[in-house]
């Protein structure tokens, strides 16, 4: 256990004590404050206790193996001591690293954006698939997802669809998602039944307060249009799209998705809000960044983050080297097992440095 794992459960013990006496809980201020402090504890103080239990089976089982000639009660104590031991070496990695600073964005909500590439028509169909994945994967999780702007195709596909995705840690789970889908299959489109390679960008922004990103209305340059495409029978007769241009940075956001011109530009607001935050996180982090590829690599494969191979039913996230041939399944929302291998990667690295990524 390090040091600074052993200071920390000093201080949940000495919290829980403070709160026990009773000139503490006459003054509300503080007893809030410490009761604040006790919960955000509160998980290293259990798996602290858990840990001193497994110390204590350490010691009596190596008494046992000291002082003990019985064979099998011997085998039994052998037994618990590495089991003990494991679960030590299990508890001590997880307690610290659930003392690292954690992203503060994990918490968040999110705005995803899919977007057709490479492949043209199947390109836009499987940003329709992917789209359809990940509503999927927020229903199972009780998360609400709500469409802010779509451009689809004759075929049902999308060149682009933007959505939002809000729940409790949606970015901890979504965050792994960005970059670029490789897609590997018989396009619909196709009589002659050859396999073709199409690709889809995505990007998962973390949704941004707007007490974190303030935005100046002379910077903002607004147009009004009437809505193109697919779509019901509003389209074309009001002047309801909106089209947003910030001009200190250039980024341009649209939506037409609703009928009300304030509810377009509420949705185009979240959105520019969204990728300015995430364009500030970037500049920030680029130092940090280019330093850790100095040292191993870019690893990205030029971007290509995960292929979906239709014919032999598998997806292959290359960042951490993981096939899986379970490619209905995760196409219909099942993302814990990539999340989760991407998920221990991140931790191991966090435990490797000192520090979030």
């Amino acid at each position: 256990m390090t040091e600074g794992t052993a200071a920390a459960l000093r201080r949940f013990e000495e919290v829980a004590l403070l709160l026990q006496q009773p000139e503490v809980a006459a003054d509300r201020p503080r007893c809030r404050e410490l009761m604040k402090e006790y919960k955000k504890l509160e998980p290293l103080g259990e798996m602290g206790s858990a840990c001193q239990r497994a110390e204590e089976t350490v010691r009596e089982a190596e008494t046992i193996l000291r002082e003990e000639n019985d064979r099998e009660l011997c085998r039994l104590a052998e037994e618990e001591l590495l089991a003990a031991r494991a679960e030590i070496e299990r508890l001590t990695r997880e307690m610290e690293l659930f003392l690292l600073p954690h992203d503060p964005n994990d918490e968040k909500s999110v705005i995803m954006e899919i977007r057709a590439g490479t492949g043209g028509e199947e390109a836009a169909l499987f940003a329709a698939v992917l789209y359809r994945m990940y509503t999927m994967a927020a229903a199972k999780r009780g998360w609400r997802y709500e469409v802010m702007s779509v451009n689809e195709t004759e075929l049902g596909g999308y060149k682009e669809i933007i959505f939002s995705i809000e729940g409790e840690g949606v970015y901890s789970r979504l965050k792994f998602e960005s970059g670029v889908h490789r897609v590997q299959r018989v396009p619909v489109t196709d009589s002659q039944g050859k396999i073709q390679t199409s690709a889809v960008t995505v990007a998962v922004l973390p949704e941004a307060d707007e007490v974190e990103i303030e935005i100046d209305p002379k910077d903002l340059k607004i147009d009004t249009y009437r809505a193109s495409g697919a779509g019901g029978q509003h389209i074309n007769k009001t002047e309801s799209a909106i089209r947003i241009t910030h001009l200190p940075t250039g980024l341009v956001v649209e939506c037409q998705d609703e009928r009300s011109q304030y509810k377009n530009k509420d949705r185009a607001m979240k959105v520019l809000r969204s990728r300015l935050l995430e364009q500030k996180r970037t500049e920030q982090e680029t130092a940090i960044a280019e330093n850790r590829r100095s040292q191993v690599g870019s690893g990205d494969r030029s971007g290509r983050i995960r292929t979906y191979n239709y014919p032999q039913g598998r997806v292959t996230d290359h960042r951490v080297d993981l096939t899986l041939y379970r490619l209905d399944a995760i196409l219909d929302g099942e993302l814990d097992p990539l999340t989760d291998a991407l998920l221990a990667r991140e931790q191991a690295e966090r435990l490797g440095t000192g520090e979030s990524k």
